[in-house]
């Protein structure tokens, strides 16, 4: 898996593209005017992982709303997201938007897309170009015969090539189709004509087992091919819940520094402890130790560590030996093995706590070796 060249573009301190970490987005669905509700969403979204988070402004008062949001201290860069109106767009750039996300086809003309353009130019802030399935442009769409990986494609590198007219290139982009397979294609597409950098996602996936599936194929699939600089999980309901697949999916492709990798199996009838609530237990200890150890010096993907939770002696010894700490239970207890070796034996009540002191402590360890 080779990362795809970009360009690096600065969202409010978080850089998107070049040789930066790939980024987590979400959206809100607070109404941005609702000011104080706004705000504990978009602190419970940065606590779930979100490195940039959306908020809509389809107003003027929701851009005051905005304003009034960035002057809180301590929250991540927010995204204006603007349909229709460029006046909304330029109010949003002057009320300290750190980016904003405009379909240069919806918001009113080649010139008032350029008024956008010169506030951008004037506030050092990039610019999202937006291109939805749902939104071509109807001369596109009428090429193509509807909703195609090539009209979507086309449609982003036609408002590309218009910005870059303007002498403006501070562009991130992002393509997104409910279809996975026209998604896919159509960032192949793109991205074999353009450096800029890539937003991608799956738009509109759905709610539940269904939305998680194919937002992990659709953004899976992109990422193995190397494309994407920053992401967004779309399902329906709480954004929590995107942030929280987003950073799975980066942690599942090692694509995520400061990670905790949980490895656990299925239940089968060789298991004679309680896996499924020991595996809990493990799991939220673990986000909390990745809290504590993010932003220290040198946690990167390098760093990180690998927990085996395994409820039997058929598989869990190997697995349990190749990850950095990990258990092979037995009949209410555990063999405890710490890189490759057997360190002891402990109670079922005892092994997620010793899982964990283990590999925090293990993974500070790789930090202080790192940093020295």
């Amino acid at each position: 898996m080779t990362r795809r060249k970009s360009r690096a573009v600065n969202c409010g301190g978080v850089i998107i593209g070049g040789e930066a970490p790939i980024s987590i987005q979400s959206m809100t669905n607070t109404d941005t005017r609702d000011v104080k509700a706004t705000i504990r969403q978009i602190e419970a979204l940065s606590e779930a992982g979100c490195d940039i988070v959306r908020v809509a402004a389809p107003d003027m008062e929701a851009v005051e709303a905005l304003g009034a949001i960035k002057r809180v201290r301590g929250l991540p860069p927010i995204v204006a997201d603007i349909h229709f109106d460029y006046r909304l767009a330029i109010a949003a750039i002057e009320a300290g938007a750190d980016k904003i996300r405009i379909n240069p086809g919806n918001i009113g003309g080649r010139e008032n897309v350029k008024r956008v353009v010169e506030c951008a130019k004037t506030f050092g802030i990039p610019i999202r170009i937006g291109v939805n399935a749902g939104s071509l442009e109807r001369e596109i769409a009428a090429k193509y015969g509807g909703a195609t990986a090539e009209a979507a494609a086309e449609s982003a590198l036609k408002h590309i090539a218009m910005l870059e007219d303007m002498d403006f290139d501070n562009i991130v982009v992002s393509i997104k189709m409910s279809d996975i397979r026209a998604n896919y294609e159509a960032h192949m597409i793109a991205a074999a004509n353009t450096e800029y950098p890539f937003h991608i996602g799956v738009t509109e996936a759905g709610y539940g087992m269904s939305g998680v599936t194919k937002s992990t194929v659709g953004i899976g699939a992109l990422l193995m091919s190397g494309v994407g600089d920053t992401l967004r999980v779309s399902l329906t309901g709480d954004p929590v819940k995107e942030a929280e697949l987003a950073a799975e999916i980066l942690k599942s492709l090692d694509l995520k520094d400061g990670a905790a990798h949980i490895v656990s199996c299925p239940t089968c009838g060789r298991c004679h402890v309680d896996l499924e609530a020991l595996v809990k237990v493990v799991e939220s200890g673990a986000r909390e130790m990745e809290k504590r150890i993010k932003g220290r010096a040198g946690a990167d993907r390098a760093a990180s560590v690998t927990v085996a939770v395994m409820g039997c002696a058929v598989n869990g010894p190997g697995e349990a030996a190749h990850a950095d700490v990990g258990v092979a239970c037995g009949n209410g207890k555990g063999l405890i093995f710490q890189n490759g070796s057997v360190i002891k034996t402990v109670g079922e009540k005892d092994i997620a706590s010793e899982l964990l002191n283990r590999a925090e402590a293990l993974w500070l360890d790789k930090l202080q070796r790192r940093s020295s």
